[in-house]
């Protein structure tokens, strides 16, 4: 039983390694902080445990399986963060007034994050028609070697077409006037 165990374990932390890149990106996308991202990390990787009952069966996981396990497990970490505020900001008077708390960020970063999610949409519409797809299925969150697979492309040709086609991105957006910035 012991060995089983062994095997279980390293398939385990072989598949969640294999992955941990996208677990990250995913928990980053949803605005998590480093320590909550950890937390998806870690909760991808008992999911797995528990879903997956053989060291073979988690060493087969696809990517897109590990992708939706880590987008639920990052959506239920922003909902308890997010029940955690709203408990500690409920009113200590014994009335029954409902407190609103606002969104972090509030109504101006929202429509600042919408108006560049339209223009990033843009761009990528005007991009070189056969580089489209992959950069939206990228942008989505997929893995280079999960499109190549769905596409029916090899890795080669996916990657030369992705990274053209962030490059392509890249200067549309520059041109727009939308930057990256940076916090230090």
């Amino acid at each position: 039983m012991p060995q089983a165990s062994n095997e279980l374990s390293t398939a385990l932390e072989s598949t969640v390694a294999n992955f941990a890149g996208m677990v990250r990106r995913v928990g980053w996308r949803y605005r998590l902080s480093d320590a909550d991202v950890d937390e998806v990390m870690q909760e991808v990787r008992i999911r797995l445990w528990r879903a997956r009952a053989s060291s073979e069966q988690i060493s087969t996981s696809s990517a897109s399986y590990v992708y939706r396990t880590a987008v639920s497990a990052a959506l239920d970490i922003a909902r308890r963060r997010r029940a955690r505020k709203a408990e500690l900001s409920d009113s200590i008077d014994d009335d029954a007034t409902p407190v609103v708390v606002a969104a972090p960020g509030g109504p101006a970063e929202e429509l600042e994050q919408s108006e560049v999610a339209r223009q990033v949409a843009q761009a990528v519409d005007e991009i070189v028609e056969s580089r489209r797809p992959v950069v939206r299925m990228y942008l989505a969150g997929y893995p280079r070697e999960e499109i190549a697979e769905l596409l029916g492309w090899s890795e080669a040709k996916t990657r030369n077409l992705l990274y053209r086609g962030l490059a392509e991105l890249r200067a549309r957006l520059t041109e727009r006037g939308v930057g990256w910035e940076t916090t230090k």
